[in-house]
């Protein structure tokens, strides 16, 4: 393989995997903005530098690893919520720019209390963390959100005043602490009611199953597909209704759900990681499949577009499978799930994928490289 076979499979391998992480995010990032919860950063690409500007309290950006996203929904962190929020929240937002130190002794609470509760009011988007310029431990409040025009002539003809203008670390009037941290606890995925935190969940896999039924459509229904008829050899290009293409949408759908479920017994798990591939092996397959055309590179982007969706719907963490069944087990329990709990089944989680990561790499590579599978 040379050179440029190389770039032309990373960047295929980039534009599918990166798109359909990228809906998959949208649809966590609409379902919470739907719901009025603070999504504090939509980004393409995985987390690190980049460019990026601000809409209202997004962030939206690419950064230099432009393959997948992420979408920051404030309030999703597990565990108690801090007891001291409500004035240390009221304390930074007065003085704009506090250390740590002195948060906690503005507030007569220990530095580890303090620190607690800032940092759970920097992942509610309430404030900013230390930058790696601080000398110390320097938290700031947020900037006020940027209202568009259409939001100012709303606001204007409802008879309510232009709201004041507030940069990052300034200070600011706080004149009921109270009513202040009730606006931001409302802005928050865990002050939402058990039903509204499961769409948002569910949301993100949704989407790549909605997107791959509708690939099917068009595919079988708009662009059409060749058939070989097995009398006379002779190829046709035909197209079904929209009905039937989504019957062989879901047809497939069941079909990659049940490959999930054999990786779970023990008979089968070993044929279907033999018949699944990594991102190896879907580089070089999203590279064949733009070079047959667009038919075949949209079907090939609609079943791991499925797949995707399906896999994030295992119930380990941190899946969003595993999310839901954390929120489960909190709707029972009417007790969060502690933040160790919650660490120990992620680290779990993650060490079981890395394992299933490593051995289906070595099958690709095996495979697709030395040609030995």
């Amino acid at each position: 393989m040379g050179r440029m076979d190389i770039l032309l499979t990373i960047l295929s391998a980039t534009i599918v995997l990166g798109f359909l992480v990228f809906i998959h995010e949208g649809g966590h990032f609409l379902t919470a903005r739907a719901f009025g919860v603070r999504v504090s950063e939509f980004m393409l690409g995985f987390p690190g530098p980049g460019l990026s500007f601000k809409r209202g309290e997004t962030r939206f950006g690419v950064t230099c690893v432009p393959l997948g996203g992420y979408a920051r929904v404030c309030g999703m962190e597990a565990g108690e919520q801090s007891p001291h929020l409500e004035k240390v929240l009221a304390c930074v937002y007065e003085h704009g720019t506090m250390d740590l130190e002195d948060v906690a002794q503005a507030c007569d609470i220990s530095e580890d209390d303090a620190e607690d509760a800032l940092v759970e009011l920097v992942e509610w988007g309430s404030l900013t963390a230390p930058k790696r310029t601080d000398p110390y431990n320097t938290y700031r409040a947020v900037e006020s959100p940027h209202y568009s025009k259409r939001a100012l002539a709303k606001r204007q003809a409802a008879g309510l005043p232009e709201p004041p203008r507030y940069e990052e670390g300034q200070a600011r009037p706080v004149e009921d602490a109270h009513a202040l941290f009730e606006s931001e606890l409302s802005q928050q995925y865990c002050n939402l009611p058990f039903w509204k935190r499961c769409v948002i969940l569910i949301a993100g896999p949704g989407v790549n199953v909605l997107f791959a039924l509708l690939a099917f459509v068009l595919i079988y229904s708009v662009l059409g597909f060749d058939v070989q008829n097995q009398d006379t050899g002779e190829i046709q290009h035909i197209t079904v209704d929209p009905l039937r293409a989504i019957q062989a949408g879901c047809a497939y759908l069941v079909m990659v759900v049940q490959a999930v479920i054999n990786l779970f017994n023990p008979v089968t798990v070993g044929d279907t990681i033999s018949n699944s591939t990594s991102v190896v092996g879907i580089a070089v397959m999203s590279k064949s499949a733009f070079e047959a055309g667009l038919v075949d590179a949209l079907a090939f982007t609609a079943m791991i577009s499925t797949s995707l969706g399906i896999m994030n719907l295992l119930p380990i963490p941190p899946l969003d499978g595993g999310r839901l069944v954390v929120e489960v087990i909190q709707k029972l329990r009417r007790k969060n799930v502690s933040v160790r709990a919650m660490n120990t089944a992620t680290l779990i989680g993650m060490g079981l994928f890395m394992l299933l990561f490593v051995v289906m790499i070595n099958q690709d590579v095996q495979r697709f490289i030395f040609g030995n599978w």
